[in-house]
């Protein structure tokens, strides 16, 4: 395992903000997730059978597909999913040996793999489904704000920002302080109504997703969007989301 390097003083609340009206469910950002982190902190991210019919691994970003509402309503939603690093993370709480745990400068939960025991009680406490275990090390990984590109001063400042933000084509991930609120990630949840996945359980999650806008239809035109500026509660996009929780917990 490599040494991390130590964020700046102060306490953050870094995470990901994620928009569901942008993004178009390419896998980009699981790709390079993987690309980026099978040499990186959390080294290596197995593959078992990948071209087979039994394929499994560990992946820290997993997008899952939705066909939500019905007729003229309907829609497909990409939901991409991962780590939310929560405020008061279960994972934490029930870990026997410590290895679970949260930073208290910047907020990122970690795993050390030197102290994990491969005992799974984490992946049984998280309501998210964030954990995979590592059947060839024996121990959980998790992802981990690819901790080692956020605070790396070899990058070009831009450049500091997790794998997935940075490749996705629709610019539908964004990365930044959600508890700071005056930083450019905070304004986006702010103006787009962000909605916390499973806010009910008590967990606090930090990441935020953006809900998807509904399109209005164009006067004497049949199914064409006009614009797409409605707000979100009004267009009944919340219970959508509520309804992806359901599907998400299971």
């Amino acid at each position: 395992m490599t040494s991390l390097p130590a964020p700046a003083a102060g306490a953050k609340k870094l995470g990901l903000v994620i928009d569901l009206d942008t993004c178009v469910g390419c896998h980009a950002c699981a790709v390079n997730c993987k690309e980026w982190n099978t040499g990186g902190h959390s080294a290596p991210l197995p593959d078992f059978d990948p071209y087979g019919a039994d394929v499994s691994g560990v992946w820290f970003n997993r997008i899952h597909t939705f066909e939500a509402g019905e007729g003229s309503d309907s829609r497909t939603v990409h939901f991409p999913k991962s780590c939310l690093h929560c405020e008061t993370p279960a994972c934490v709480t029930v870990c026997p040996t410590g290895a679970s745990y949260k930073r208290a400068a910047d907020g990122i939960v970690l795993v050390n793999a030197e102290t994990c025991i491969g005992c799974k009680l984490c992946s049984w406490a998280c309501p998210y489904g964030a954990r995979e275990f590592d059947a060839d090390e024996g121990v959980m990984k998790k992802c981990t704000l690819c901790i080692d590109r956020i605070y790396n001063e070899n990058l070009a400042e831009n450049e500091r920002v997790p794998a997935c933000v940075s490749t996705c084509p629709a610019s539908a991930r964004h990365f930044g302080d959600l508890g700071d609120p005056a930083s450019d990630v905070s304004k986006l949840v702010e103006a787009r109504g962000g909605y916390a996945l499973m806010p009910e359980m008590g967990y606090a999650p930090v990441n935020r997703y953006l809900p998807p806008r509904a399109a209005k239809t164009a006067p004497g035109c049949t199914g064409a969007p006009a614009e797409l500026d409605r707000p979100a509660e009004a267009a009944g996009i919340h219970p959508l989301l509520r309804w992806m929780d359901k599907l998400l917990s299971r």
